[in-house]
Order: C-alpha cells, then sequence, then structure tokens
C-alpha cells in the first residue's frame, strides 16, 4: 500500500471517529467476547421490545412513597398519608397525587431486599444485577466490572436499526467529589459496548444531542465513500482478528445515526407538541422522560434515565426528609413518570416496553434525629410497569415497620433475571471478559408471579 493510501486510511479512521460524536468515549478495541447459547426460555421471553430503567440515586423511602405504614408509630410512619388510587385496595403516598391514576398500569414490589448499605457498590448491584465484589465501599468503576445493563443489551441484543442499543440519559454519576461510580459502564466488555449517553438537560433551551450532524463541508456521498473504505479495509483486518467486532458495531451504528433522518428526529424534542411537553413538565424530569419515551418509539432496546444532578436534590434524604420530598422530589417524579406511563399507555406502547424504577436501597423505618432517613438495602420498593408485567398489582408486603419482607423477599438479581427475560435474553448465559473467563449473566430467577 502506497503512503497516501495509509494515510487516507488513517484520515478516515479519525474523521470517523470525531464526526460520529463518539470519539467523546475514549473507546478502545474491545476483545472479542461471546455469549453461550441455551434454549431455556420460559413464558413470555422477548415479550419486551425496549427497556427504560429509571435510577432514582440516593433511595427512595419505601414508606414515604409507595409503602406507607399509616398504623406504625409517629417515628415511622412520618407526615404523608396513604392515598386512594384507581385500584381499589391499593394505596400509595398522597403525595403522588398523578400516579394515584396510573396505579392500573404498573406492579409494585414491596419486598426488595439485600443487604449493602453503602451508595457505591449498592447503585452497582442495581445497574448490574451483581453483588459489588467490595459490598459496603465506594470503589470507582474499574474496566474489571460486571457490565451495565445496557452494555450486556448491546452485545447480546443489538438493535438493527439506526439508533443506539442501549442510551443513558443524564450524566455521569459520581458521589461526591470522588471517581465516578461502579456499575455505570461496560466494563470487561470493553468500552466499544458503552451506552450512548446524553448528559444534556433536555429542559434547557438550547438542548442538542451532539454528535448527530456531519460537518457541513462533508455530504452524504463522501460520507458513503469514506466508511465503505474504512468497511473495506477493517474486512481484511477482521479475517485475521475478530477483536474488533464490538467497534465495528459501533461505528455501523454511528453511520446509521448520522444518514437517518428519523433516527435523529428520534433526539429532537422540538418536534413535540408544547401540550405533550407540558404533560410531562417543564423541568429536567419531565423532559429527560419524554426524551425516553422518544426513543422508546425509536425502538431503542434499552434506555436508563439516571436521577442524580436531574435536579438539584438527590434522594439521599438523610436530612429534612419531608420538606425535601414535598418540595423538590415528589413534584417532578410525580408529574413526569405519571405523563411516561400514560403516553406510553395511550400511544400502545406500554405491553412492549418494560419499565422499572427503582433506587439502589430504601430508608430506615425510624426518623433519625435531624428529620431524615437513613440507608436500608433491607427492605425496599420497585415499581415495574409492561412489557409483560402484570397491571395494578401489589407484590410482596413488607413487615409493619416497612424494614424487613414480610412475603415474596425478592432480590436485585431477580429483577435483572426478569428483565432479561423478557428483552428476550436468556439469563442463563454466560458472557466473557478479556481473558475468556466465563461468567453468568445472573444468579437471580425469573419472577414468574408478575408476569402476565
Amino acid at each position: 500500500m502506497s503512503k497516501r493510501s495509509q494515510n487516507a486510511v488513517l484520515l478516515s479512521r479519525r474523521n470517523w471517529l470525531q464526526i460520529s460524536g463518539l470519539g467523546a468515549l475514549s473507546l478502545s478495541w474491545p476483545s472479542f467476547v461471546k455469549a453461550d447459547n441455551s434454549d431455556h426460555r420460559p413464558d413470555g421471553f422477548g415479550r419486551a421490545k425496549s427497556c427504560v430503567v429509571v435510577f432514582l440515586f440516593g433511595g427512595p423511602g419505601q414508606q414515604d412513597l409507595w409503602d406507607l405504614k399509616p398504623d406504625a408509630p409517629a417515628e415511622v410512619r412520618g407526615e404523608f398519608q396513604p392515598a386512594s388510587t384507581n385500584v381499589p385496595g391499593t394505596m400509595i403516598s398522597e403525595q403522588l397525587p398523578r400516579l394515584c391514576q396510573q396505579v392500573d398500569k404498573f406492579t409494585i414490589v414491596r419486598s426488595v431486599s439485600h443487604t449493602d448499605f453503602e451508595h457505591g457498590s449498592a447503585s452497582y448491584t442495581a445497574l448490574t444485577g451483581h453483588p459489588h465484589p467490595l459490598p459496603g465501599t465506594n470503589t470507582p468503576a474499574r474496566p474489571e466490572d460486571f457490565p451495565t445493563y445496557g452494555a450486556v443489551v448491546s452485545l447480546l441484543k443489538p438493535t438493527s436499526n439506526p439508533v443506539p442499543s442501549a442510551a443513558v440519559l443524564g450524566p455521569v454519576m459520581h458521589q461526591g467529589a470522588r471517581p465516578p461510580m461502579a456499575g455505570q459502564n461496560a466494563g470487561f466488555l470493553s468500552k466499544s459496548f458503552e451506552p450512548y449517553r446524553i448528559a444534556a438537560d433536555p429542559n434547557a433551551d438550547d438542548f442538542r444531542v451532539s454528535g448527530l450532524e456531519s460537518p457541513q463541508d462533508l455530504s452524504i456521498s463522501r460520507m458513503e465513500r469514506r466508511f465503505n473504505l474504512l468497511r473495506s479495509m477493517e474486512t481484511a483486518w477482521n479475517s485475521r482478528s475478530r477483536a474488533a467486532e464490538g467497534m465495528a458495531q459501533l461505528k455501523r451504528r454511528a453511520h446509521g445515526l448520522l444518514r437517518s433522518t428519523k433516527s435523529q428526529r428520534a433526539f429532537d424534542l422540538s418536534k413535540e407538541l408544547p401540550t405533550i411537553r407540558d404533560l410531562y413538565g417543564r423541568h429536567k424530569f419531565g423532559q429527560t422522560m419524554l426524551l425516553a419515551r422518544r426513543l422508546v418509539d425509536a425502538q431503542v432496546p434499552l434506555i436508563t434515565v439516571n436521577w442524580s444532578k436531574l435536579n438539584a436534590d438527590q434522594w439521599d434524604t438523610h436530612k429534612k426528609n419531608y420538606p425535601t420530598l414535598r418540595e423538590k422530589l415528589l413534584p417532578p417524579f410525580d408529574q413526569g413518570f405519571a405523563a411516561f406511563l400514560q403516553d406510553l399507555d395511550q400511544r400502545g406502547l406500554l405491553d412492549e416496553t418494560l419499565v422499572i424504577c427503582l433506587g439502589e436501597f430504601g430508608r430506615t423505618p425510624k426518623i433519625n434525629k435531624d428529620g431524615g432517613r437513613d440507608h436500608w438495602p433491607d427492605c425496599y420498593s420497585v415499581v415495574m410497569a409492561g412489557g409483560g408485567i402484570r397491571r395494578g398489582v401489589v407484590f410482596g408486603a413488607s413487615d409493619r415497620k416497612a424494614a424487613y419482607p414480610l412475603t415474596d423477599p425478592i432480590a436485585p438479581w431477580d429483577l435483572a433475571a426478569t428483565m432479561y427475560h423478557l428483552l428476550g435474553v436468556d439469563p442463563h448465559v454466560h458472557i466473557h471478559d478479556r481473558l475468556r473467563r466465563p461468567f453468568k449473566l445472573t444468579q437471580g430467577r425469573v419472577i414468574k408471579e408478575l408476569l402476565v
């Protein structure tokens, strides 16, 4: 090959990463990974086309949202009262008036439990379905971490549409000034399987998703020629090494994003009617949930919404629990999440879209001296909807203080197994790291009692 041809290939490779907006992900060439095949497919397998994970970082209190205890002592029951819903006999917090009218669309699991009291390692568990190898710590993200849900879906269930296989809405999560928390990246799958992240505020007047527009001097025909040249060169390279499989998939996705007007429109909230934007709420969480619905429309398989930094206050309410919930947290959450469920259902999308709303743990039964509640993983509530999940159901029960499961204890890895199952990914397969070591996708069980 001539020097000029070599330079052309290098230039194409460099420009491709720049125009795709993926260079900022600090990509590295991935090691080849493979999932073992399995025929274990219980009923309902693959019913969900997309999954939206709404992660309320900090840990919302079960006894203040989904599992109120009005007959408990005052230091346990707190200030909020239970309110009737559109499902007779099911009550949730009076501070969630819009969601009270959507209870017929979701299931409340009131008996989720694990043993990790620390934000960092518990968040890892919530976002990977695996206990952290160093529980009770705030160990930052590491290359050997188990991959987050979106990375696994990008490996085992990638979409053929010109959209990302997984997207994260919200900035990278940190605990204070520490490095990025574990559980939110591709871990041992390598960076080429990282979910596509949109960190900007969808409620901002100047909101736009960078990386979706090619330079003005780059025509579609020129871009096609560059991509075809790069693909032809890498076809020969890949015949000698299978290590670039993830990178090749990622570049194909970037190529599709740049070429597809329909895909680019999915990220454009200005296409929504003002009445719909108002329904979700003109705040960060509401408009982020609206963006999530647009990505469901575009058939993105796995979408994660991170509450972290979406609002000035997070769910870690060690003090002033009730003013913070009443004035800052619950109003936008109630509006945005209720609108999301309502909108999906009215569009006929809820039955094929799995929705999971969770934190890394719950809050202590007793209110502390600062008027707050502390970390409590022993029992908390998770909401699930759509994609094969029963409607209007309460599953499991906690004791009279919402401190421990009374019936049907559920672990985070059981939620993960159920999610993978409904997405059409066998939770019993193994995936491999760069050293070809096998890791079981999840140690949990599919919670068949939740399925339609």
